[in-house]
């Protein structure tokens, strides 16, 4: 599936790159939330953040924007899983044939913070598996 990135999306990508020496997949400007979403390949999750967060921390002071990583996935129930933490999903289940939605299993200490404040994290999680995955929606079950 081909992503399609903004002028404003590649010049964050390349200064991520360079800031953290992980090469973003995808770049999301989340404008109603003033943040930038970064997806980050598998197994660089720890690089990009970097210690204590302090490449996050120097990425946001040069663009003025919450920043939010997100670690990619082959699966799209594991994607999906992963742009809903740091909630704790137990499961993804996929269904549907043209219109296919993902239940995520979440404890129910973590349902709050799989939703996210006003919706923003579940909201990010139905995004980005639409982008990435084509999946129509994210439901919590």
């Amino acid at each position: 599936m081909g992503l399609t990135l903004s002028d404003d999306a590649r010049r964050y990508i390349a200064l991520f790159d360079e800031q953290t020496e992980v090469p973003a997949l995808d770049c999301v400007l989340d404008d109603p939330y003033d943040r930038v979403v970064f997806v980050v390949p598998a197994g660089t999750m720890g690089q990009a953040i970097g210690p204590g967060g302090e490449h996050v921390q120097r990425v946001e002071s040069k663009i003025g924007r919450d920043v939010v990583v997100v670690e990619h996935a082959d699966a799209p129930d594991d994607f999906v899983a992963n742009a809903l933490a740091p909630a704790a999903v137990y499961n993804v289940t996929l269904s549907g044939d043209d219109d296919t939605v993902a239940y995520a299993e979440v404890d129910s200490a973590d349902r709050g913070v799989a939703i996210g404040k006003d919706g923003r994290r579940i909201d990010l999680a139905r995004r980005l598996a639409a982008r990435h995955f084509g999946i129509a929606d994210v439901e919590l079950a």
